[in-house]
């Protein structure tokens, strides 16, 4: 039987290692923590299950949704009806971004035309914009090259139009500012999930902790489908020989395969590959990593009303009630999100708590009535590769120069940003590129597990 070895327990390499085996390939799964699900997973803390931070998906995520069907945890998540965006401005003031029944791009104009925080002559040159943004080419090597925001103040978006809108939809899809971030990448996320279909941009998020579903589901589909799944079995080297590949473990045997797919963040997979893999560990460096700060607030009463919101001329870009899913039965559990946290990173607890929780007192009418029960931080350093200008020709495909190597993640070149729906697309094209390498060996080249 033809075995296949990943590396790494994200969800890449959860799709990667389902999907391989579905083809009848026996799979191995090295996972060097305790645990699967890569960045989005859960802990304990305070009594509560929180999750390293607030992750969401869009009806257009259709990789990531099939598979929660496929490890049985579709029922473990909410999916809206119909966007729905509650967005909060200092001083009480709330705005609804609501798609209505009409085809795209029509289905935002109403939401669009009456939106508060724009003067109706920003209104206008937005939706202007909106079409402009309708024709850019994502995968346009010039598009790429240039800047969002530099665009966006081309046709005529000041700052103000930038931070109340453009950036509430870019920011935590990029995880970088608009002037920082690249043309082409940014007018795929605005066209794949709000321009092209009008149901695509349809809001969903776990009602149960991260770990619940990419731990606890995934090992269980995956045995299931009877991979085996070694958890704290970090690789240190993958080597290559005649009879296919051996993964040299920490502190443990090695392991052989037939092919080998590295589903690992990119800075990782630069340490492991081979030099006749042929990709240069500076191209993989230049990749850049941009920040994720969550921070967690439990009040004593409920503040906010609303699943979940987006917040506008506030340091508080994101709000969401993690309340039942992290089994807080007295008072509210909120994490806010912070996308593109270079500033953030740097700060202490202290400073944090004595910048945002005023802050969501101003755009919480209730919190500044109600008292913190608990407050902490996490922070993702290097959540995301930076998707600014150039980068997309960076972002290596599945194949490697080495036959039988395959490279997937979030990092790989998707299409999509880094995001959970980008990670699981290039574990199943990385699949795909391992299975058509082993239909092409000899029954004589067949590697045996070490």
């Amino acid at each position: 039987m033809r075995r296949v070895v990943i590396v790494g327990g994200g969800l890449a390499g959860i799709a990667a290692a389902l999907e391989c085996a579905r083809a009848g390939a026996a799979v191995t799964l090295l996972e060097a923590r305790g645990r699967l699900g890569g960045a989005a997973y859960s802990f304990a803390r305070n009594g509560m299950v929180a999750d390293n931070g607030q992750h969401v998906f869009l009806r257009c995520c259709t990789a990531y949704r099939s598979l929660l069907d496929e490890i049985g945890a579709g029922d473990r998540v909410v999916l809206q009806p119909r966007l729905s965006i509650p967005v909060l401005a200092p001083g009480g003031r709330r705005a609804w971004l609501r798609r209505s029944g009409m085809p795209a791009p029509l289905h935002l104009a109403g939401a669009l035309a009456r939106y508060p925080f724009l003067g109706l002559r920003q209104r206008i040159s937005m939706a202007r914009a909106m079409g402009a943004l309708r024709a850019i080419d994502p995968d346009d090597p010039s598009a790429d090259a240039r800047s969002f925001g530099e665009w966006l103040s081309e046709h005529g978006q000041g700052q103000e139009a930038v931070e109340v809108l453009w950036e509430l939809i870019a920011r935590p899809t990029l995880n970088l500012l608009a002037a920082d971030a690249s043309l082409a990448q940014a007018a795929y996320v605005f066209q794949e999930g709000l321009l092209a279909n009008a149901a695509a941009g349809d809001v969903g998020y776990a009602r149960a902790p991260l770990g619940e579903i990419h731990d606890v589901a995934a090992r269980a589909a995956l045995a299931r489908a009877g991979v085996e799944v070694r958890l704290r079995s970090g690789a240190a080297s993958i080597v290559s020989d005649p009879a296919g590949f051996r993964i040299e473990i920490n502190a443990a045997p090695a392991v052989g395969g037939d092919a080998v797919i590295l589903a690992v963040p990119h800075e990782r997979a630069a340490r492991l590959l081979p030099t006749r893999a042929g990709i240069e560990r500076g191209r993989l460096a230049a990749l850049g990593t941009s920040p994720i700060v969550n921070l967690h607030v439990v009040y004593d009463r409920r503040v906010l009303d609303v699943p979940f919101a987006a917040g506008v001329r506030s340091p508080a870009q994101w709000v969401f009630d993690r309340t039942e899913s992290a089994r807080v039965s007295d008072g509210q559990y909120l994490a806010v999100s912070l996308s593109a946290a270079d500033a953030e990173l740097d700060m202490t607890v202290d400073e944090l708590r004595a910048r945002f929780l005023p802050a969501l007192a101003e755009l919480l009418p209730v919190a500044p009535q109600a008292r913190v029960e608990t407050f902490f931080v996490t922070r993702e350093h290097a959540a995301t590769f930076r998707a600014g200008p150039g980068v997309r020709a960076l972002r290596p495909g599945p194949r490697t120069a080495l036959a039988g190597l395959v490279l997937a993640g979030a990092w790989t070149d998707t299409g999509w940003p880094a995001t959970m729906e980008g990670a699981v697309r290039s574990g199943r094209t990385a699949a795909r590129e391992a299975l058509a390498w082993l239909a092409r060996l000899p029954e004589s080249k067949v590697a045996v597990a070490v």
